[in-house]
């Protein structure tokens, strides 16, 4: 089970986007990175092709994951924990308030 998964509300730890707050589109596991709907912003070459116009466009690049945290329920940075519940399933517990993360 992942920490930090698609659709996930997280906050930027370091570098230039530090303590800005998005929400995860996409997730490489195998790589140990994550990209963040606004955040970490690059400017591409885009060639054109039948349904793009060529030109610069603005897309987002991957951040490391250790570089993002789970934001709480008060918008704060919190790292993330696992337990089991009664019915067996294993679910994210917010560290710093202790409240699940998904059900």
């Amino acid at each position: 089970m992942q920490k930090i998964r698609k659709g996930d509300s997280v906050v930027v730890l370091t570098g230039k986007d530090k303590g800005r707050t998005g929400e995860v589109i996409q997730v490489l596991p195998k790589e140990n990175r994550a990209f963040v709907r606004g955040i970490n912003m690059v400017k591409r070459h885009q060639r054109q092709t039948q349904t793009e116009q060529a030109g610069i466009v603005n897309k987002e690049a991957s951040l490391h994951l250790s570089n993002l945290a789970i934001a709480g329920s008060d918008g704060k940075p919190t790292r993330v924990g696992f337990k089991v519940n009664d019915d067996g399933t294993k679910v994210r517990v917010a560290k710093r308030s202790g409240e699940v993360i998904d059900g």
